[in-house]
């Protein structure tokens, strides 16, 4: 069994210090709305970018083992939050949009290797948020890959 630790301390304010077993480290805040500071880091960003950057390296993983002539991958994600009555909230969709392009492959080996990266994906499979998939893929014909 793996175990990744975090230690958090406050630094004032609505504002804390991260540091990950991995040796990063960043400051971070509650969102401005929320009486934090622009500019850093916040649960719910650190929430969606977990979601998006494990995708993304499982996403990779796949692309490697189905053999996609990656080019290129940019991946936008959106948090979706539902608001209840008791001022409580969750995050109840996260959507991600990768923008995939590769060469010598076609869509479907690179829609077999989206679903591998969601099934794989550590964080989407952890969440209770329904997690979506909408990719745009470009198949190019040429050879010109860059992983």
């Amino acid at each position: 069994m793996s175990i990744y630790a975090t230690t958090v301390t406050w630094t004032g304010g609505h504002r804390g210090h991260l540091a990950c077993s991995n040796g990063h480290e960043t400051d971070f805040s509650a969102p401005p709305q929320l009486y934090g500071e622009a500019g850093l880091l916040t649960p719910e960003d650190a929430f969606v970018a977990a979601v998006n950057t494990c995708f993304q390296m499982m996403f990779l993983w796949a692309a490697e083992r189905f053999k996609l002539g990656l080019v290129s991958y940019r991946c936008v994600a959106e948090g979706h939050v539902k608001e209840f009555l008791d001022q409580t909230s969750i995050f109840e969709k996260v959507i991600l949009r990768p923008e995939i392009v590769v060469s010598g492959a076609d869509e479907r080996r690179v829609r077999a290797a989206l679903q591998s990266a969601r099934r794989y994906s550590l964080i989407a499979e952890s969440v209770k948020s329904e997690v979506v998939v909408e990719a745009s893929i470009t198949v190019r014909e040429d050879s010109a890959t860059t992983g």
